[in-house]
C-alpha cells in the first residue's frame, strides 16, 4: 500500500514530504517499509515524525530518550512481527540489548521527529495534550507538549483551539475510517489501513486527497 500511494503522488520540484509515524508493526514488513522510506528521501525532501510505535521499538531495543518508552508493550502491538522483518528471533541469541539495526535504519529512527511546523500546519502524530486549549502561541505550545501527548494523545484532537494554525495528526482513525476534518483546527489521517481501510496522503494547502 505504501508503494502504491507513493506512486501515486503528483510530485513536483520543491515539494516536501512529511510522514506522520508508525512505520513499524502495521503490517508484515515493517523492515521494508523502512527501507522504501530510506530511498524515497533521497529524491524527495521529507519529514519523518516519530510514532508511538517507533518509541516503543525503540526503547523495547534499549535506545535512551524521554519520547522512547512503553518499551513493555511493543510485542502486545505487533512488534513480533516488526522483529520478524528484521530476522530478530532467527538469531542465535535474541537480546534486544546487543541487536543491532541494518545500516542506515539506525540513522533513520534516531533522526524521527517529535513534531513539524511548516507554513499553516503543524503535523504531529498524535496530538498536543493540554497545551491545545490554554496556548495562543504555536511555537510556546509544542514546546510545552509532552512526548506522552504527542505520540499517545487521543482527547484533544478535535477540540477547537487559537493556535492559528491547522493540525495534521494521523494514530487516531475514525469508526468509519474517513479522514477526520475538523476545519480549520486540525485534519486526522488516519484513515485505518491496519484495520482493513485506506491508507491516505493530503497534499497543502488545497486539501487533496490520495488514497489506495
Amino acid at each position: 500500500m505504501l508503494e502504491e500511494l507513493l506512486a501515486l503522488l503528483p510530485l513536483r520540484e520543491g515539494d516536501r514530504v512529511v510522514f506522520v509515524g508508525d512505520y513499524v508493526d502495521r503490517g508484515p514488513d515493517s523492515r521494508g517499509v523502512v527501507d522504501t522510506l530510506i530511498e524515497f528521501s533521497k529524491q524527495w525532501s521529507c519529514v519523518f515524525l516519530c510514532g508511538n510505535h517507533e518509541s516503543m521499538f525503540l526503547d523495547f531495543l534499549g535506545w535512551r530518550r524521554p519520547e522512547y518508552f512503553a518499551g513493555d508493550a511493543f510485542l502486545a502491538n505487533g512488534g513480533d512481527r516488526t522483529l520478524a522483518s528484521y530476522a530478530y528471533f532467527e538469531r542465535d541469541d535474541p537480546d534486544p540489548l546487543s541487536f543491532e539495526l541494518p545500516d542506515g535504519h539506525a540513522e533513520f529512527f534516531r533522526n524521527l521527529k517529535l513534531y513539524h511546523l511548516e507554513g499553516d500546519y503543524v503535523f504531529v502524530h498524535a496530538g498536543l495534550g493540554r497545551p491545545i486549549v490554554s496556548e495562543t502561541d504555536v511555537g510556546y505550545a509544542l514546546r510545552r507538549a509532552r512526548s506522552e501527548d504527542l505520540l499517545w494523545d487521543r482527547s484533544t484532537i478535535d477540540l477547537p483551539h487559537r493556535l492559528g494554525v491547522t493540525i495534521v495528526y494521523g494514530h487516531t482513525p475514525s469508526m468509519d475510517f474517513q479522514v477526520r476534518w475538523n476545519a480549520p483546527f486540525s485534519i486526522g489521517i488516519d484513515t485505518g489501513a491496519v484495520y482493513g481501510g485506506k491508507l491516505t496522503a493530503i497534499r497543502l494547502p488545497d486539501e487533496t486527497l490520495f488514497q489506495v
